[in-house]
């Protein structure tokens, strides 16, 4: 895990900048972050910081471990995400090979997100909280309350909380169906009992989000920022998926075995697991940055069935006699492996590679003379030489970048730098990011901006249309350029 690989992926978005940062100041002051420190153009307003427990684990790990900490942290949280789900999975029914293969496009789907920040302990989060409600449905109404508990942490660490809703209400939804359309007194009751636990659980979880720093004003804030049309089609992560890309090919080829699967199963899954579906499949076409979820809460669903699928077949008589003995060799292999992984009780092998990776992080990744571990952001992706620059001047003036190189500059410069703006887009708001872009990408007007904020310099990817424009004119000194940035200086100082 040098330079590239895992920790290369994982440091690919510059957004773990600012939550380190802005946690180390959260354990500095001891207190909440209420208002933006990092930028000049909304220095002191009101900002959420929603995910402020995250920072400050993060912050601890960053202090304990450097870089390498947070790249071993969030690498534990995925590992243990999808661990649960395949465990999960073989509860549920399915066989070990295909939970294992629906898993890995599962992986490969949310290769287009695996980033350390705080939305990977959402997919921790959604797999438990679904599969709470779920194993819940046929009985055992206790477990729902664990529910709030889950919500209480998950309010506090990302804004993904609000799925745990979303999952709620389509529960409910099924209950509701299922009351209203039975004849049998016996099953109204039972659906009547369990609506009623869902309701109280609902209305728990609902105050448990409460407890934030922020109370209600956080959900309107988190309501205000999804609901706006502009916002959400001109960021990146929440338009709908390319699928070029093999991330969104693997979530297409999970959506393709879920539709063969329901073809050919006799037993249909419930009411309550087709809305879920439902749900992760629009939400996956909806937006880029859902695929993993969608895909952990389809393969949840859709796996049991794919193991049910080959049981019929091969309990089909119009098969073949020689294909209905091969699928019933398969069928036998894939349960005793199963019931193997299932009963495997040799937790110690997973806690030592976690203390193995602990004490790796505390040598700095460096065991002996040769490197094991050194994470790092990647000088071809982001402005590392360049900053270098700027740090060894002194220059301490606010520097305009890129809203994706923002949490970079504020990792390395702050509080010395101040950015104009970074990636925290709920709190610039569209009036400001619509600016913004104007300047980003040449539209009538573009210098405007940076003369109202008084832009004196200018940091941007090396050969964008920006750079290349303040290149091109007298009123800009070109202080540095690299294969990834240039750094440009007013002559004219505003």
């Amino acid at each position: 895990m040098s330079g590239g690989g895992l920790s290369g992926r994982l440091l690919g978005d510059a957004t773990i900048g600012w939550h380190i940062r802005n946690g180390q100041q959260m354990l500095h002051s001891h207190a909440i972050t209420r208002t933006d420190p990092f930028s000049v153009t909304r220095g002191g307003q009101t900002w959420y910081a929603w995910e402020w427990l995250y920072d400050i684990v993060i912050a601890g790990m960053h202090h304990w471990l450097g870089l390498n900490g947070v790249v071993f942290f969030t690498a534990v949280v995925v590992a243990l995400t999808f661990a649960l789900t395949l465990r999960m999975c073989l509860r549920r029914g399915a066989d070990l090979p295909v939970a294992a293969f629906l898993l890995v496009l599962s992986l490969g789907a949310s290769m287009i997100h695996l980033l350390a920040r705080p939305h990977v302990l959402s997919w921790l989060f959604a797999v438990i909280w679904f599969q709470v409600l779920d194993s819940t449905e046929s009985g055992g109404s206790r477990r729902l309350w664990y529910l709030p508990v889950l919500m209480l942490l998950w309010a506090n660490l990302h804004g993904g909380f609000v799925l745990g809703f979303v999952l709620l209400g389509l529960y409910l939804l099924s209950g509701a169906v299922r009351y209203f359309r039975s004849r049998d007194l016996e099953i109204r009751e039972r659906t009547a009992r369990r609506l009623r636990a869902l309701g109280m659980v609902t209305a728990a979880s609902l105050l448990a989000s409460l407890v934030n720093p922020y109370g209600y004003e956080l959900h309107v804030h988190v309501y205000r920022y999804l609901s706006s049309r502009w916002l959400m089609n001109h960021i990146d992560e929440f338009l709908s998926p390319n699928f070029h890309g093999v991330a969104q090919q693997c979530f297409v080829a999970i959506l393709l075995i879920t539709i063969l699967e329901l073809a050919v199963a006799r037993s249909k899954p419930s009411l309550s697991r087709v809305l879920v579906l439902l749900f992760a499949t629009y939400s996956g076409l909806y937006a880029s940055r859902n695929l993993p979820v969608s895909s952990l809460l389809i393969t949840l669903i859709v796996a049991p069935l794919g193991t049910q699928a080959l049981a019929e077949a091969r309990d089909n008589p119009k098969l073949s006699l020689r294909l209905r003995d091969l699928l019933s060799r398969w069928l036998s292999f894939a349960s005793r492996v199963g019931r193997v992984e299932l009963h495997f009780r040799a937790h110690i092998w997973p806690l030592a590679a976690v203390v193995l990776g602990l004490l790796l992080c505390t040598q700095g990744g460096k065991p002996g003379s040769q490197p094991w571990m050194d994470a790092r952001f990647d000088a071809r992706r982001f402005p590392v030489q360049a900053v270098d620059l700027i740090a060894q001047r002194g220059i301490d003036e606010p520097i305009f970048a890129p809203d994706s190189w923002g949490g970079y500059l504020i990792y390395r410069l702050y509080p010395q730098n101040r950015v104009f703006v970074d990636d925290r887009h709920d709190f610039y708001g569209e009036a400001f990011m619509r600016e913004y872009l104007k300047t980003v990408r040449l539209t009538p007007d573009w210098d405007v901006f940076l003369k109202e904020e008084k832009v004196n310099w200018a940091l941007l990817p090396a050969k964008s249309s920006l750079a290349n424009m303040l290149e091109e004119t007298s009123r800009w000194n070109l202080v540095y350029q690299d294969g990834t940035a240039v750094l440009l200086e007013r002559k004219d100082k505003l």
